[in-house]
């Protein structure tokens, strides 16, 4: 799966939200200041060459879709995060954002009491 830019991300994060929409409704959900429609368009366009959005004809225009879903580029963006900066260590990640960002012996607890559900069958 391609890696995205930010700008394509966004489109993105908002398909994934409306779970479809066209040029004009994407636009209405980015914040100010806004892009050009022309600019969102291209975006979109770039995303449907990349296979990450399809499209149906409506009218005379298009309604596009996500063909990705979110988990699966959070999965691939995640351990793409954990092989090119922690080695492909999981625990190197965790140990580092719990030295970079004080977590506290609570918030700890709470990933582990996470991971603990996802392990049993």
């Amino acid at each position: 799966m391609k890696q995205l830019t930010k700008a394509e991300e966004d489109i993105m994060h908002i398909l994934w939200d409306l779970g479809e929409g066209n040029v004009a409704a994407i636009l209405d959900e980015l914040p100010e200041p806004k892009p050009a429609y022309n600019t969102v368009s291209t975006i979109v366009r770039i995303l449907e060459s990349k296979d990450f959005v399809d499209y149906r004809k409506e009218g005379r225009g298009h309604i596009y879709f996500p063909k990705v879903k979110k988990t699966e580029y959070s999965n691939q963006s995640i351990n793409k995060l954990v092989d090119g900066y922690f080695q492909g260590s999981f625990k190197s990640m965790v140990s580092f954002f719990m030295k970079k960002n004080d977590i506290s012996l609570q918030e700890l607890e709470s990933v582990l009491e996470e991971i603990n559900k996802t392990e049993k069958p």
